[in-house]
């Protein structure tokens, strides 16, 4: 079949692909911006670490806390229907970021960004794999995975040009043309599958979501108001008990947001267990050493995302060539490689982090660091999905892209713990020494669960077709 065949809805691999991988691009490409942004703000808005911190955690939380419902919604109105909404939603809370003039409007925005990023990101997969013949699947995954590493790339050189040319509202105008051009393409492109026609599970989406927002907002204030008072560890225990409660209430709910048969499947469980910890490990030091290059190195936010060009520009070129020989090489041993990459190169950088490190240094780290989560993005989209029935795509796409944005809230959270623990503020003279044992915690989460993808099946053979349950070889052999 060449690249121009026509797919399952009738449009071609490369439309389905294009379709469904735009609107991802934008979400993850903004979600980067504001990343690369945050000195900016805390300068302009006088945002403290604490503020700064909730520009990223309300879009995540929200992000987490919706995905669920996302997926039923989109099962049982059309996944397309909800994939609009999603970037229809997410377009408005660009708008209103834009408009913000003090931190509680931003975060405010930022958690209704995160709601319609809800919408588009678990459900994009969910589409590509519907959308696209089997046996153009995982390059189709692989290409999806690119396109995430692109918004990585682009991410911090559009907000760095965006913010030294215009101002930072600029970053979130940039959103409304990408959704213009999104919203019909996806309406002609994309046909609006459904899953199972259940009722929401509100009481779960409930639990679940204060349950997470319980948990994180404790660890961001447990520097401040102390780890032992009665408040922090109320509200920890609070948050365990309500997941707790969401677990068990998953096992009786009729139609339950997570079906719990889901997590028989090895591949599809250990690959939940390495997407949180690739995210906590990864996403948590990202956020201590991107304000790094531009509080201790003083560059500009500019010189800062080209600075980085050999971390952030790598996942594009790899993700797809990695998606493209999973099924001959196996998703264990791309995975395995890609954790064990990452957790090296955050070893190498925090050895050598210092307040006059020259930048030629950090250049070889930073590739390795690259290629090690462009070997992580498509592969494990393609192990998550490998032998489960296209029915339950869109609430096993949920399911990772919950916990993976979760483990981005607790990571950012856990590590701004561990720096402000340390004594570190936002001046050169004191973040180094704050800022390392922060990012070697990131290193020692990768190589974790580096040890825990060994437990992946081999993940060599082709994905089962769409109408098909998991062919029992398949599922023996990954």
């Amino acid at each position: 079949m060449s690249a121009e065949s026509p797919s399952p809805g009738g449009r071609s691999f490369a439309v389905v692909t294009a379709a469904a991988s735009i609107p991802m691009f934008m979400a993850t490409l903004d979600n980067l911006v504001m990343t690369n942004a945050l000195p900016v703000l805390h300068t302009e808005l006088g945002a403290g670490v604490t503020e700064l911190q909730w520009f990223v955690n309300a879009y995540t939380l929200a992000f987490a806390g919706f995905i669920l419902v996302a997926a039923a919604l989109g099962d049982r109105f059309g996944r397309r229907t909800v994939f609009v909404g999603g970037i229809a939603v997410f377009a408005v809370g660009s708008a209103l970021a834009a408009l913000s003039v003090d931190p509680g409007q931003l975060i405010a925005a930022r958690a209704l960004q995160g709601l319609g990023a809800a919408g588009v990101l678990p459900l994009s997969l969910a589409l590509i794999s519907g959308g696209v013949a089997p046996e153009r699947r995982p390059l189709a995954i692989g290409i999806w995975g690119g396109v995430s590493g692109l918004g990585v790339a682009v991410g911090p050189l559009v907000g760095g040009a965006v913010m030294e040319g215009w101002s930072w509202q600029a970053i979130f105008w940039i959103n409304l043309p990408v959704a213009v051009v999104a919203i019909p393409f996806a309406l002609w492109a994309l046909r609006n599958d459904r899953g199972e026609r259940a009722r929401i599970d509100i009481a779960g989406a409930v639990l679940a979501g204060l349950g997470v927002l319980a948990l994180v907002h404790a660890i961001v204030r447990g520097n401040d108001d102390g780890w032992a008072s009665a408040s922090v560890v109320a509200e920890l225990v609070a948050g365990g008990g309500l997941l707790v409660a969401f677990v068990l209430w998953q096992r009786r709910a009729v139609a339950p947001l997570v079906p719990l048969r889901l997590f028989r499947d090895r591949s599809f469980s250990v690959t939940n267990i390495v997407g949180f910890a690739f995210s906590f490990g990864t996403f948590g030091a990202v956020f201590i050493l991107i304000q790094y290059m531009q509080v201790v190195q003083g560059s500009s936010p500019l010189e800062a995302a080209v600075q980085t060009i050999p971390w952030t520009l790598a996942p594009m070129f790899v993700a797809p060539l990695a998606g493209l020989v999973a099924p001959r090489v196996g998703t264990r041993a791309l995975l395995t490689s890609g954790l064990v990459l990452q957790g090296a190169a955050l070893s190498w950088i925090a050895a050598i982090l210092s307040t006059d490190v020259a930048y030629a240094q950090l250049i070889v780290p930073f590739a390795l660091a690259g290629i090690g989560m462009g070997l992580v993005f498509a592969p494990s989209a393609t192990a998550l999905l490998a032998t489960l029935t296209t029915a339950d795509h869109a609430k096993a796409s949920g399911v990772n892209s919950t916990l993976r944005e979760i483990g981005l809230a607790l990571g950012t959270a856990v590590m701004t713990a561990i720096f402000v623990g340390a004594g570190g503020e936002l001046r050169p003279d004191v973040y180094v020494e704050a800022a390392r044992p922060a990012v070697i915690t990131g290193a020692a989460v990768l190589f974790a669960a580096s040890l825990a993808a060994l437990a992946l099946p081999s993940g060599r053979g082709r994905i089962p077709r769409a109408d098909a349950a998991p062919q029992p070889e398949l599922a023996a052999a990954g």
